[in-house]
């Protein structure tokens, strides 16, 4: 057994092989997410596999410390906005986020498909991103990488769907008078400061 970190304890991926079965699935540069059910309850989950550096020199996969990083924050946050970490596996190659499954599509998509929303639906939408971001920042983390594909929806077959904020792999912990000067997120969604 191996830990990603002091206060959780990762098993091997054949015991998650044992409780899970995978599904479907959908990916990103260094992960994959697969929809799997836990064989004795039923439960559905999403499974985010993400594949770890092999070696320092090496610029594929993630570096242990980033996916430490982003599974301490999961497990620092409990918010109705904001998905939901239930566990972590790991084998040589991978590790393995149990994450609530959030099967609604992303916000885009929905607001692409609907065309229009009422002022209300609007501002049912606005008031769910803002509260799980600044639930965030009331806990001092920044995200890092908002953008409309990591604004889910949980359930899109309801008449108001809850929004969750996904995706925690840039996010960072920021110290009070500590000056953040690195450049995060994706290219095209990164916002550039006057000078």
């Amino acid at each position: 057994m191996e830990s990603v970190c002091s206060a959780h304890v990762l098993v091997g991926l054949n015991d998650l092989s044992r409780g899970v079965s995978l599904l479907e699935d959908a990916g990103g540069q260094f992960a994959i997410v697969k929809q799997c059910k836990e064989k004795s309850s039923g439960l559905e989950y999403a499974a985010k596999f993400i594949k770890k550096r092999q070696s320092r020199a090496s610029r594929r996969g993630v570096r242990r410390e980033e996916i430490e990083r982003e599974v301490n924050i999961l497990q620092q946050i409990q918010h109705p906005n904001i998905i939901t970490l239930h566990d972590v596996y790991e084998n040589r190659t991978d590790t393995v986020l149990i994450l609530e499954l959030v099967s609604g599509g992303e916000l885009f998509d929905f607001l692409a498909q609907k065309e229009s929303l009422s002022e209300e639906e609007a501002t049912q939408f606005m008031k769910q991103i803002l509260d799980g971001v600044n639930y965030l920042h009331s806990r001092k983390i920044a995200h890092f990488d908002l953008k409309p594909e990591n604004i889910m929806l949980l359930d899109k077959n309801v008449p108001l769907p809850r929004i969750k904020l996904i995706d925690f792999g840039l996010a960072h912990k920021i110290e009070d008078g500590v000056e953040f000067k690195n450049i995060f997120g994706t290219p095209e969604f990164v916002g550039k400061c006057p000078k």
